[in-house]
């Protein structure tokens, strides 16, 4: 008889899976379209086209997810999809159109499921029995361990093992996902026929006060995820130093998260946030005005500043308001703070390192001094959606 995992051993597990896989799409898959022969301005085309469509996914078909008891049944059935979706691109080969079909079908499918594991995460968190950042930080183990996973592959036995790697992430997120934990998420009777609209939550202002400040704060990262490492190797920096400096950044992460319930004890939501705003102003600064080998280090350890303190408020936030509410602000916050406004500054960053170089990173620490003007109400919102479920 097999033992019921616990729920945080479920979420932690399926996280490991999931982020492994992802570990490899993200910093790999523009890789294995160009292996494919697909040029440059078409592999620029279908990452847009993959970042697009998560971002519709989340904004239309994940809110539609307002119970609890319907988040495990979803992620099966994504988990499943995610497989058969990453098997279309073994049929596409070098087919812009049919890449096309494969690279909409994939993202749709693991779009929702980032902020749909969050909010069971945020569920089990608010019922005392996980605490989130211990149980994120096995997606951030995974993610590193799938990058390098398939670095050394394809670097031994080519682009191929890209599509392979990958799949055995999203197999093995699939099999995990499968099985219960041994307490199953139930809604509240009295909220659970009641799902609210994306549209009327954004009409909300302390929601709106919350996806800006989530914005200006995540949104900052969008000149180093596309010219940090361009502009260290301009400065002469090696690409292995660059490595070691990007897996700081992410060690750093692992840390917050895995220390969060001991660091963050009796802080307020606006505590949290206001020191993630300063460690944009500091981290951003600092890449602008030096490439000094022990200020990048200091840069990098500030990544558990910049990106997993404010991610963890922005999670507190989210599991501080009404239960039915939590899916669909998790989706908001998926798909515009860290899904398009980090779009629409990766394009500005483009433009401005053209024309200012490093300085484009002064911009981004001015996001933080904007964010420290930013209040967000750590209170349920006191309006409830009217909108019956369909």
């Amino acid at each position: 008889m097999l033992v019921k995992p616990s729920p945080y051993g479920w979420i932690s597990q399926y996280f490991t899976g999931f982020f492994f896989a992802y570990g490899v799409y993200l910093p790999f898959w523009a890789l294995w379209f160009e292996d494919r022969g697909v040029s440059a301005t078409d592999v620029g085309l279908l990452m847009g086209l993959g970042f697009a469509t998560r971002c519709v996914a989340n904004l239309v078909l994940t809110p539609r997810l307002h119970r609890v008891e319907q988040l495990i049944p979803a992620l099966r059935w994504l988990s499943v999809a995610c497989v058969a979706t990453i098997g279309v691109h073994f049929f596409a080969g070098a087919n812009f159109g049919l890449l096309v079909v494969a690279t909409i079908l994939f993202n749709l499918c693991c779009g929702p499921i980032v902020p749909l594991s969050d909010a069971m995460a945020n569920y089990y968190g608010k019922l005392k029995m996980l605490d989130y950042g211990r149980t994120r930080l096995w997606g951030s183990i995974a993610f590193v361990a799938g990058s390098t996973v398939v670095g050394f592959l394809v670097a031994n036995y080519g682009a191929d093992m890209i599509l392979y790697t990958a799949l055995f992430g999203v197999v093995l997120a699939m099999v995990l996902v499968m099985r219960n934990p041994n307490v199953m998420p139930v809604s509240e009777q009295q909220e659970q026929a009641v799902r609210p609209r994306v549209m009327s939550l954004l009409t909300e202002m302390p929601v709106v006060r919350f996806l800006v400040l989530a914005s200006l704060i995540q949104g900052s990262h969008a000149a180093y995820y596309a010219f940090s490492s361009i502009y260290w190797k301009e400065s002469g920096i090696g690409e292995d130093i660059i490595g070691y400096l990007w897996s700081l950044g992410v060690i750093a992460e692992i840390g917050v998260f895995a220390l969060s319930a001991k660091l963050f004890v009796g802080w307020s939501l606006r505590s949290l946030f206001v020191v993630a705003a300063l460690g944009v102003v500091a981290r951003w600064g600092l890449t602008a005005s030096t490439v000094d080998i022990w200020a990048l280090v200091l840069v990098q350890l500030l990544h558990g500043v910049t990106f997993a303190m404010a991610h963890i408020a922005a999670i507190q936030y989210i599991g501080r308001q009404s239960e039915n509410k939590m899916v669909a602000l998790q989706s908001l916050y998926n798909a515009i703070p860290l899904g398009a406004f980090i779009a629409a500054m990766t394009a500005f960053s483009g433009w401005g390192y053209q024309e200012w170089g490093a300085n484009v990173f002064w911009v981004m620490a001015a996001m933080g001094v904007l964010a420290l003007f930013v209040r967000v109400d750590a209170k349920k919102s006191v309006s409830e959606p009217q909108i019956l479920a369909e």
